[in-house]
């Protein structure tokens, strides 16, 4: 009788970012970024993170989050990494200076190259030549309201926008997939050049090419729009597909 062997299934390698290594600084409670990134990321690029406290989005809560800054980019620049990233959405974009002096201080720190998720929202935007934007996120009002002035600082027209106001008991990693396909179609403006998901932990990477279907128009969301930055930012122009127009730009 011959013996009975478990299916083989091919050996996946590990990647060990032999072209890059990204440094990404979290929100404590996320736990949809790193799984976003790993998606996308083309062949030699590897991802590694730590975490800082962000328990709300009250001003105090985003004060205490940006404090650690440079704790974080200290952790991450004692190993051989790239870029760093500064990825959180309402911290980064809760003054229109604030990307900047995260990064500031970060590259100050760890000696290492440094971008913030505000910066790529900008970076994104502009090269798809999108100026008037349809926002939605999982946010309170308040939090939106800076969001808004923040696009408005450079440029943008936010013709719509909607927060679902989340309680801080409630991950907005709960929120599925298909509820937010509903929610995005449901603010199709005319006249919008792009759509916005705004926050690092939210799980709207698998219906990216279903919306712009839909919307007719690119959309964006805080994870893409991180990866494509930290990737041309680091000289690397690869085509990513199946998550939106953006990782095709150049």
């Amino acid at each position: 009788m011959r013996p009975i062997t478990a299916q083989q299934t091919p050996l996946r390698l590990p990647d060990y970012g032999e072209r890059l290594r990204i440094g990404m600084i979290l929100p404590n409670r996320n736990v949809v970024a790193e799984a976003d990134a790993q998606a996308m990321l083309p062949a030699g690029v590897s991802i590694h993170t730590t975490r800082l406290k962000l328990h709300g989005t009250t001003p105090a809560d985003i004060q205490e989050m940006s404090d650690g800054a440079e704790s974080a980019a200290l952790l991450l620049g004692a190993a051989p990494i790239g870029i760093i990233v500064f990825h959180c959405t309402a911290v980064s974009t809760s003054d229109p200076a604030m990307g900047d002096q995260l990064v500031a201080r970060i590259e100050k720190a760890a000696n290492k190259k440094a971008i913030a998720t505000s910066q790529g929202l900008v970076a994104a935007l502009t090269t798809l030549h999108a100026k008037r934007i349809v926002m939605l996120t999982p946010y309170p009002q308040p939090v939106n309201d800076a969001e808004v002035r923040f696009l408005n600082h450079f440029g943008f027209d936010v013709l719509h926008e909607i927060g679902l106001n989340l309680p801080p008991t409630i991950s907005t990693a709960s929120v599925t997939p298909e509820q937010w396909l509903e929610k995005a179609v449901a603010m199709k403006r005319p006249g919008a050049d792009a759509y916005f998901l705004s926050c690092t932990n939210i799980r709207v990477l698998t219906i990216i090419e279903e919306l712009e279907r839909r919307l007719e128009a690119p959309v964006i969301t805080s994870n893409q729009a991180m990866l494509w930055h930290c990737l041309r930012e680091s000289g690397i122009k690869d085509s990513v597909l199946g998550y939106g127009q953006l990782l095709g730009q150049h």
